[in-house]
């Protein structure tokens, strides 16, 4: 009985030769980061204020807290704010419970809620019209938090991207002379913006109106940071 085995193929004569194509040669190249940041005072105060109304009832509780944010409405239009610059961001109704020992739980009446987002564009008399729309709405008013702001921060983000351009030209530079080369053509460049401007400066002690025209808003100054990848040819 004759027993076959599996065929080994043969090994190969080293003779035979594979042709492929040869690799295109790549360019030397150098990636650097660049950082630039701009800096310019605020023009613009994002304030957030509501009412805040209890009753009995949830409807004289909604009644109570529209004549008070109509009233803030009101101080706000009288002080020259647009109505583009007044929005609503919140209403809500919702039971104030108490807690009565034997009781349990129980609604002692109702809550109702509203805010406005203002955008104040004139910083020399925000403080001035604040105060006045606290006081127009009474002690429901709320005051929540204010944000300063830059209105149009395209000229910022220009003079940081000029910067960081050049602090990235610069890096490259260096790395090309310490390699003894030069720098060649731009072959990417990837561009990262942060707006770094302050977060908003919370009113927790203010939940009820108050005077709050003797409070100093210092504006300071709001950054603009921005981050530039470019990857250049080296040449030798």
């Amino acid at each position: 009985m004759n027993t076959s085995h599996p065929s080994t193929p043969p090994e190969p004569s080293g003779t035979g030769s594979i042709s492929a194509a040869a690799p295109v040669a790549v360019p030397g190249t150098v990636t650097v980061s660049g950082h630039g940041i701009a800096e310019a005072a605020p023009d613009l105060m994002l304030v957030s204020i509501g009412v805040e109304s209890r009753a009995e009832s949830v409807e004289a509780a909604y009644a109570a807290a529209g004549k008070a944010l109509a009233a803030v409405v009101s101080a706000f239009k009288a002080d020259a704010v647009a109505a583009a610059d007044i929005r609503t961001t919140g209403l809500s109704v919702r039971a104030d419970l108490v807690w009565r020992e034997g009781e349990g739980q129980r609604v002692a009446g109702y809550i109702a809620a509203s805010s406005l987002s203002v955008r104040l564009r004139d910083l020399a008399s925000a403080s001035r019209t604040v105060s006045a729309a606290a006081t127009a709405g009474g002690d429901d008013v709320r005051l929540h938090n204010l944000q300063l702001m830059i209105a149009d921060e395209s000229a910022l983000r220009t003079r940081a991207r000029d910067t960081a351009w050049q602090n990235a030209r610069a890096t490259g530079e260096q790395f090309a002379a310490l390699a003894g080369c030069s720098l060649g053509k731009v072959l990417s460049v990837t561009e990262g913006v942060t707006a770094a401007a302050p977060g908003p400066t919370p009113m927790a002690g203010m939940q009820r109106a108050v005077a709050v025209e003797s409070l100093a808003v210092e504006a300071g100054e709001n950054q603009v940071s921005v981050a530039v990848t470019v990857t250049w040819e080296l040449l030798s």
